[in-house]
């Protein structure tokens, strides 16, 4: 036993044991050569300890001679210390997440937070490693400065996860079209804005008035609004949304309890809010006769059988241009969508004018090439080009809250790169309209997420 712990105390093979564990984590897990240069570091710590003697040891002798640096000595340590661990955690393991609108109940409710995996599909490597600690995009206290530097980019790079993404999975992930912002009013989307500013002043003035109204800035994969849906469509699969149901490869996509639409509930008398309440209804309009309520199916049939309703009827979109890829001429709506192929790495797709728009932001956007149509030739990066081979794979979300939820239905497909995790379960759950304790959904706590 002694023999054992001699050999454990031994400075080489303390070295040999901490520098293989660092190498196989932060080396090979990650793919990143760069991270060689901590190996110096810890055989310093083992072996040399020149830091110790010329800066360590410093620092205690100072420590002795003054409380004052003592103190604040060690309580630098310590914050240093527990930012790393949280940066380490909060990149490799699992990062919290607060449900910011409607668009997921009644699955998730504002209010919700989250705990979500990144180990479950793989964590990414940040694009911006240099970024202020603990925010997303912004620095603290301020609405336009940006709290990261693309001085160093690194490319997209994902680590081994633990499963791939499934079908009906909770997923968090980059807004795709949060690659452009509008910083005056970042709570439109870019796009939308600008098609707006087109179809008024025309494609050219458009842009100008747009550009002269705001400030347009552009962001990063990992510094894009974190958003969460229900990945409905994977790689490969063919989708398609017949009156509001979504059919997969042919096959209706399995019952999801939490899943409601927008009804029009006739009524003979108001209802009362106690009636509401008591019903569980938490997104409706209307007053007197008329209302426009989202609800569940069974929810819905409990609505029907009350004394004071005449009809309740499911509301269903008509064609509109609100929904990607936003032909021009109104094809598709929200309720009735598709088909449409979902793009899968290393599968190509023939292209024609007719489905160009679908893939043309994949292009682009997503996977970086210039693309032009000239006299009905299709043009990727200066040359004819009658395919495309895709070089990531892509996935379609879409909300429970079937019509009030911005989804790929309006945006199109998510990259792969685009993925931060899986929303695994409910550590706290405040409702906003109470105050404290009665605003803790103790029935919600550590609840997991389906």
């Amino acid at each position: 036993m002694g023999k054992i712990k001699d050999l454990l105390h031994n400075k080489w093979v303390g070295f040999s044991l901490a520098a293989l564990l660092y190498t196989l984590w932060f080396v090979v897990w990650t793919g990143n050569l760069w991270m060689l240069l901590g190996l110096p570091v810890i055989f310093d710590l083992y072996i040399t300890k020149f830091f110790y003697r010329y800066v360590w040891s410093h620092n205690a002798k100072m420590c002795q001679r003054s409380k004052t640096y003592k103190t604040v000595y060690e309580w630098v340590n310590a914050i240093i210390f527990a930012t790393v661990v949280a940066t380490l955690v909060h990149i490799f393991v699992f990062q919290m997440y607060v449900i910011p609108t409607s668009s997921m109940e009644r699955t998730l409710l504002i209010g919700d937070y989250l705990y979500v995996s990144k180990v479950t599909y793989g964590p990414q490597m940040p694009n911006t490693p240099l970024s202020f600690p603990f925010v997303h995009h912004t620095m603290p206290f301020s609405q336009t400065k940006k709290s990261f530097s693309e001085a160093i980019k690194w490319p997209y790079h994902r680590l081994k996860g633990l499963k791939p993404i499934r079908r009906n999975d909770v997923v968090v992930f980059n807004f795709p079209a949060g690659d452009t912002v509008l910083l005056e009013n970042q709570n439109v989307t870019y796009y939308d804005t600008l098609r707006s500013f087109e179809e008024s002043f025309g494609k050219t003035e458009g842009r100008k008035r747009l550009n002269e109204k705001y400030t347009v800035i552009s962001r990063p994969v990992d510094k894009r609004e974190n958003y969460i849906k229900r990945c409905v469509g994977i790689p490969g699969d063919s989708l398609e949304v017949r009156n509001g149901q979504v059919w997969v490869n042919g096959e209706p996509q399995e019952p999801i309890p939490g899943i409601q639409f927008n009804y029009v509930v006739q009524t003979s008398a108001p209802f009362t809010q106690y009636a509401i309440d008591n019903l569980g209804i938490r997104d409706y309009s209307g007053y007197g006769s008329g209302y426009y309520m989202n609800l569940t199916n069974e929810l819905a049939e409990k609505v029907k059988g009350l004394s004071n309703v005449i009809s309740v009827n499911r509301y269903i979109y008509t064609p509109n241009d609100e929904v990607f890829p936003h032909w021009g001429a109104p094809r598709w709506s929200q309720d009735n969508y598709g088909p449409i192929w979902i793009p899968k790495k290393g599968d190509t797709v023939q292209l024609t004018a007719e489905n160009l728009p679908l893939y043309r932001r994949i292009i682009e956007a997503y996977e970086n090439h210039t693309l032009e149509e000239r006299d009905g030739v299709i043009l990727i990066d200066g040359k004819e080009a009658t395919e495309y081979t895709f070089g990531m794979n892509y996935y379609w979300m879409m909300g429970d809250n079937r019509h009030n939820s911005a989804d790929s239905r309006f945006w199109g497909f998510v990259p792969e790169d685009h993925i931060v995790g899986k929303a695994s379960f409910v550590w706290l759950s405040l409702d906003a309209n109470k105050s404290f304790p009665s605003n803790i959904r103790w029935e919600r706590l550590f609840r997991k997420v389906r």
